[in-house]
């Protein structure tokens, strides 16, 4: 296994990781703008404010692509299980 093949691997996991993240960050980071917004409009400082609507469509996202995610990340490592022979060789 030459250094190239690590430094690929590693770059199609972080790429991985980047793409199936990206759903539920992207939703907590808008949903958490909102309720800020909101907060800054209506001067309501209430912690479970911003954390409950939060939870809410991190628990939504996971639930509509939770599918994908997983399916995605199966893949990835079956492709991985299977070069095995080839890069230790």
């Amino acid at each position: 296994m030459n250094p190239q093949t690590v430094l690929t691997m590693g770059q199609e996991a972080l790429v991985l990781l980047l793409m199936v993240s990206a759903p539920v960050l992207g939703t907590v980071l808008v949903v958490g703008l909102l309720i800020s917004l909101f907060q800054a409009i209506t001067q309501i400082n209430e912690a479970t404010l911003s954390f409950v609507p939060k939870l809410i469509a991190a628990v939504a996202v996971f639930a509509i692509s939770g599918p994908w995610m997983l399916a995605t990340m199966v893949d990835y490592i079956r492709r991985m299980i299977s070069n095995i022979p080839s890069m230790v060789s």
